[in-house]
């Protein structure tokens, strides 16, 4: 299982990177995103995710990782999410903005010749 979650981490950032370096402001956005989802499952996937346990330890056992699931990386993850979004639509507003005043959607400043 830990590769299948490797290998779609790795995907992920890869996709975002690659947008990222792509000259429209659109794509890049999508990239951002990309790569905080990619951080978000590599933050999540730290916090030793355990199907049917309690997300807090019991008082009298010992607090290895197989009794319980660590809820202070799902809690972060809840939280960059929530930041990843209102990022995401400020960035989407100022690229509205952007193609108002310009008339074009390009990183540089410059269209592509057809």
């Amino acid at each position: 299982m830990e590769f299948v979650v490797s290998i779609a981490i790795g995907v992920l950032a890869g996709a975002g990177v690659w947008l990222v370096l792509r000259p429209r402001t659109f794509q890049v956005l999508i990239g951002l995103s990309l790569l905080s989802y990619a951080i978000n499952f590599f933050i999540f996937s730290v916090g030793s995710l355990a199907i049917g346990r309690e997300p807090i330890v019991r008082p009298g056992l010992a607090p290895d990782l197989v009794n319980y699931s660590d809820p202070l990386p799902q809690s972060l993850v809840l939280t960059a999410i929530v930041i990843g979004f209102a990022t995401t639509a400020l960035f989407l507003v100022v690229l509205l903005a952007l193609r108002g005043l310009s008339g074009g959607d390009h990183v540089d400043g410059q269209e592509e010749k057809p």
